[in-house]
């Protein structure tokens, strides 16, 4: 789908200019996103397998939910929204906790390079898995995985190929930052 999305600067900060979401990718102009992990009390973190037909890293293990940030949306209210729309969950701003921004370029191709400022969030997921509802056309699939399970594929790179690849300074940020909340 798209939509239009406000276009920042090097910096991550708004240059007042919006454009539709495949011309920020076509020409890499950097735009916000929200990442939402959501982990249980257990010891565990819910990852998605992206959906077979997505234009980056189809079938790829991610972020427990992600997406775009509307032109003129609010950062944390798009996460609430895309939380809904991809597991089915319904939370609040309340339950998001801002752990900060990871500025990712992925180049896919030459006419699609992928420029985002994501917005990180963590939220605690109450819920069993079986509550949950992942949009087809989206998310293919669900998993929760123990923490040093996903710390020690991602970071420690035991089977890094599995993820998209956001870097090991990512997954040690989100290891870490679930790891002291439980």
């Amino acid at each position: 789908m798209d939509e239009l999305v406000d276009i920042l600067d090097e910096q991550g900060n708004p240059t007042g200019q919006s454009c539709l979401k495949s011309e920020a990718h076509r020409k890499g102009l950097l735009h916000p996103t929200i990442h939402v992990w959501l982990y249980t009390q257990d010891g565990k973190v819910l990852i998605q397998q992206r959906g077979k037909y997505k234009d980056t890293h189809p079938l790829l293990w991610d972020v427990s939910v992600a997406g775009h940030v509307a032109s003129g949306e609010n950062i944390p209210l798009a996460a609430v929204r895309e939380v809904q729309e991809e597991v089915g969950l319904t939370i609040s701003e309340a339950d998001l906790e801002p752990i900060g921004t990871f500025k990712a370029i992925h180049k896919i191709s030459d006419d699609f390079i992928d420029a985002e400022l994501h917005h990180l969030f963590l939220c605690e997921l109450k819920v069993p898995i079986t509550a949950l509802t992942k949009q087809d056309s989206e998310v293919d699939d669900l998993a929760l995985i123990p923490l040093f399970k996903f710390a020690e594929e991602t970071w420690g790179l035991a089977n890094a190929a599995k993820y998209v690849p956001h870097g090991p300074t990512y997954y040690k940020t989100i290891v870490k930052e679930i790891k002291s909340r439980i």
